[in-house]
């Protein structure tokens, strides 16, 4: 069913939200770890061979180990932490003259880390997923789908309670907006909220689904990524002959193109 691609967003960030908040919960290399390396440390100890400073890499495992820079379970015995934690300025990393710091969290989070185990991850795209289990609520016969048990904990432990349902004019018009960047026509509203059939919502969003205003708003993403611009905008907003690159990324989304194409 279409609907459940939009359905799909939410439940990503409400796990990644639930997650986040599990104080005793493992840490994972790629939610805690990696942006603070990637911020901190990776100009001068990441994959750049020109930039790298004292023949140290913290962005692969194997080589970050064999400088003894990460002992995976002895975080005591990792010069990472020695240095993250120097009272002198000669050893402290990051070195003061880069004006980075840690914060005294961070600092937490690489040594419990590496207290861990120190495993790193793939980028998250090569990481296949897996059906997580829905969490346990309170409220479960507020519940429709098992997206809405990843809603509701969240909800739950922060002490707050559902909204109220929209109306269905509202609701036509957040789904338009969602979908297409546009708001719905009168006569979809209309149509919408007339039809008391059980799929009355899919069979709003179908047509969306299929609307070229799809793919044109799906795509405004994927140009914004690529930097993409009609004009030169900053130097001189003179004519640019790439216009037929837009078009074909919001046929391709349109048509469903796999990403591999």
């Amino acid at each position: 069913m279409k609907s459940l691609i939009c359905m799909q967003f939410s439940v990503v960030l409400c796990i990644a939200s639930c997650a986040a908040s599990q104080a005793a919960e493992p840490l994972q290399y790629n939610r805690d770890v990696r942006p603070i390396l990637a911020d901190q440390c990776f100009a001068c100890h990441g994959p750049d061979s020109a930039a790298r400073k004292a023949d140290l890499r913290l962005d692969q495992r194997e080589a970050a180990i064999d400088s003894a820079a990460i002992a995976p379970g002895e975080p005591d015995a990792s010069e990472l932490v020695n240095r993250i934690l120097a009272d002198d300025e000669a050893f402290l990393m990051p070195p003061p003259e880069t004006k980075k710091s840690l914060t005294a969290e961070q600092k937490d989070i690489l040594r419990r880390w590496i207290a861990e185990g120190a495993v790193y991850e793939p980028h998250w795209s090569l990481i296949p997923p897996t059906r997580p289990t829905p969490p346990e609520v309170q409220n479960a016969g507020w519940v429709r789908n098992p997206i809405d048990q990843f809603v509701l904990a969240r909800l739950e432990q922060e002490g707050w309670s559902p909204a109220p349902e929209a109306d269905r004019r509202t609701i036509a018009r957040r789904a338009a907006l969602d979908i297409t960047g546009l708001p719905p026509t009168p006569e979809q509203v209309d149509a919408f909220v007339a039809d008391d059939s059980p799929d009355a919502y899919e069979r709003y969003l179908d047509p969306l689904f299929d609307s070229e205003r799809w793919g044109e708003h799906r795509a405004r993403y994927w140009l914004d990524y690529c930097r993409y611009a009609d004009t030169h905008g900053i130097h001189i907003d003179n004519f640019r002959e790439i216009w037929s690159y837009r078009e074909w990324v919001i046929r391709a989304v349109n048509r469903k193109m796999p990403c591999s194409q």
